[in-house]
């Protein structure tokens, strides 16, 4: 009898529809719910969304926080959750914890979208100034919205999205808010982002001043074998809030949905 106790996982939700699954890893600040806008627009989809180790729900585990620590609880999450054919949708932080999951060549991925994310080598502008800095971006609910309103975003959001934003930068331990500007952001992982075999999408805001386009474009596509990369209008760093439709119709074409296996015509399935 195996009485060996599993470590426990983060928190996640699991949508069951139509494949292949989108997997959507949140950015630093962000959470499962990051993804509303867009999931609620993706009815029908098999979707899985998840509070990465040390946010939100997740605030229980304890860390490191580290990128590989990530990438391993979401390959832990997928395997609980079942799922077998998927495509990662990595924002920002996210995005660069999606690239080491595809450096694995998990089997059943079948494709990455990079929204906004932490390119493959870290720009320039990434020193440790600006990183200290950065790390006392949500020392405060004072600091959040400053960041929010002119670092974050290049558009007027809702005023449930924009308290959102507070909330979830907020529900986080000392060693998840630290992690990523700290570490995390300075990390180059380009030997890894080179060994991921599947299609990959790259979309980036128009105005985003955390990853603007020509950081993307420099940083991110050419470690890419078989990358598409768009840009989407007007939009800041925070795309999934502020451009939730753009997105889904580019995640749609890369990733369209497909009937699912026990579906029969005429069935309503």
């Amino acid at each position: 009898m195996n009485t060996t106790q599993q470590p426990p996982l983060p928190t996640y939700d699991h949508l069951s529809g139509a494949g292949p699954t989108l997997v959507f890893l949140h950015y630093w600040g962000g959470s499962a719910r990051t993804w509303d806008l867009v999931v609620e627009r993706l009815a029908g989809r098999d979707m899985l969304t998840a509070d990465f180790r040390g946010w939100s729900r997740s605030s229980n585990l304890a860390g490191p926080c580290t990128l590989r620590q990530l990438a391993d609880d979401t390959l832990a999450v997928i395997a609980d959750a079942g799922i077998t054919d998927y495509v990662l949708v990595g924002h920002s932080m996210g995005g660069k914890v999606a690239q080491l999951v595809a450096a694995t060549r998990p089997t059943g991925l079948r494709g990455i979208v990079l929204v906004g994310s932490g390119p493959a080598k870290p720009a320039a502008g990434v020193t440790a100034e600006y990183r200290e800095g950065l790390s006392h971006a949500y020392d405060s609910d004072e600091s959040v919205a400053g960041a929010r309103d002119h670092i974050l975003t290049a558009t007027e959001l809702p005023e449930p999205v924009r308290s959102q934003i507070v909330t979830d930068s907020r529900a986080c331990t000392d060693a998840a808010r630290t992690e990523w500007p700290l570490r995390g952001i300075a990390e180059d992982i380009s030997e890894h982002t080179r060994m991921i075999s599947v299609p990959a999408l790259v979309v980036a805001g128009e105005n985003d001043l955390v990853e603007p386009v020509d950081v993307l474009r420099d940083n991110l596509v050419p470690y890419l074998s078989a990358a598409d990369f768009m840009v989407i209008p007007k939009t800041g760093h925070l795309i999934p809030l502020e451009a939730p439709a753009d997105l889904v119709d580019a995640v749609t074409a890369f990733a369209p949905g497909a009937a699912r296996p026990d579906a029969r015509p005429g069935d309503g399935s």
